[in-house]
């Protein structure tokens, strides 16, 4: 079904209702309604008769003393058993947990979603010092090693994609070349990140495995000595449960 019969199938409450629970996902703190109507451009009373409906199936809560509203509990059931059938986060949490443990720093499972990488899933490291967890985060698919990584291991990357600008496509072709790509205050300052690509059956890219630390801790002969050869590995493993066989021999780096 093209975009134009989607959209013919379109229904406003819907999309306005939708509006409201991806804002309040979006926003960290309780937000009150006019906070809604605004944001949303929507008129108060239409916003207040949808956070009543949702608030009768326990996807948003009030707070009493302060009439502000938060996600409920059913949105965050409905989220995790999505997150439980989901084949790639099946697949991957028990090896990526033991990457984890190997390399001492955070592991995220990061996927595509339109023209954003999203931050899906997390298995958090040991250290002390920690980088703020990222997961339900998204950037632009150009800005981070993720999200880089996801277009540059897009199997129909070339010149002509729509989502590249013509300068990055060097980049790009390099990040193919080396098998992962690397940010440095992508996610914020003081913060490096590596990502490499997940693929599946076919070939097909699924998301990508990225690791992310401090940059006092995660300097570059960490990375290139105990990091790239395990993240490359641990892709490998979780990609051929997911159905990819490849003949190519990861990479080593020393």
């Amino acid at each position: 079904m093209s975009s134009r019969d989607k959209e013919s199938y379109s229904i406003q409450a819907v999309e306005n209702a939708l509006d409201v629970l991806e804002a309040l996902s979006e926003i960290e703190d309780d937000v009150r309604i006019s906070q809604l109507s605004e944001k949303l451009g929507m008129n108060k009373t239409s916003v207040f008769r949808l956070l009543a409906t949702f608030e009768n199936r326990g996807y948003v809560e009030r707070e009493e003393l302060s009439g502000k509203y938060r996600l409920g509990l059913s949105a965050y059931e409905i989220g995790q058993k999505f997150l439980s059938r989901m084949l790639l986060l099946r697949h991957a949490r028990p090896v990526v947990e033991r990457l984890a443990r190997g390399c001492n720093e955070a592991v995220y499972i990061a996927v595509r979603r339109g023209q954003e990488v999203l931050f899906l899933d997390m298995a958090d490291t040991a250290q002390k010092v920690k980088i703020v967890p990222l997961v339900g985060n998204r950037y632009p698919l150009d800005s981070t090693a993720a999200g880089q990584a996801l277009l540059a291991f897009n199997n129909t990357l070339n010149t002509q994609d729509s989502d590249i600008a013509q300068a990055d496509i060097k980049h790009l072709a390099m990040i193919r070349r080396q098998g992962y790509a690397q940010d440095l205050n992508a996610l914020g300052d003081g913060i490096i990140s590596v990502a490499a690509p997940l693929f599946g059956s076919g070939g097909k890219l699924h998301g990508v495995l990225c690791i992310v630390g401090p940059e006092f801790r995660f300097t570059q002969e960490v990375i290139q000595k105990q990091v790239l050869n395990p993240l490359l590995d641990t892709c490998g493993i979780i990609s051929s449960k997911l159905g990819w066989h490849s003949t190519q021999t990861p990479r080593k780096f020393s």
